[in-house]
């Protein structure tokens, strides 16, 4: 019988969009069991220096009702060996902008110890919860200067 491959990837989905969808998506044909960690407003607040848009409640309550993901879980680290250790998945998906990365470069290498392998996907081209924040602002900003 074939062990099950537990697919695993993290992400804020703040605003979310087709490009969340995709990867998402993508990730879920490359394994048998996609468990998703969705980070906490702490988290997100910690290494970027913003609160999320949408709260953490209902970010993972989006992600969770997604037909490709199984399992979602809060994602309250950044440590992919400590999350490796936690859940115990076979393959993880990471966005390419981490690819050769010193700290991607040490992941890779210490998760293939345990036969983990590391898999990139490119973003959706002009797509992210940064530019649509920055447009909302935008639009925000004008019609407040207009009024």
């Amino acid at each position: 019988m074939n062990k099950e491959k537990v697919g695993y990837t993290t992400g804020v989905f703040d605003l979310f969009h087709i490009g969340h969808l995709r990867l998402l998506q993508r990730a879920k044909s490359k394994c048998d069991r996609l468990i998703v960690g969705v980070s906490t407003d702490e988290l997100v607040q910690s290494y970027k220096n913003k609160k999320p848009v949408i709260p953490f409640e209902e970010r993972i309550e989006i992600v969770a009702a997604l037909k490709c993901v199984d399992v979602v879980v809060p994602q309250t680290h950044r440590d992919k060996i400590a999350a490796y250790h936690e859940i115990k998945f076979d393959v993880m998906f990471v966005g390419s902008d981490w690819k050769g990365s010193d700290l991607f470069n040490k992941v890779e290498a210490e998760l293939a110890g345990y036969g983990v392998n590391v898999v990139y996907f490119e973003y959706t081209n002009n797509v992210s919860s940064t530019a649509l924040q920055s447009t909302l602002q935008a639009i925000y900003d004008a019609e407040a200067s207009a009024g």
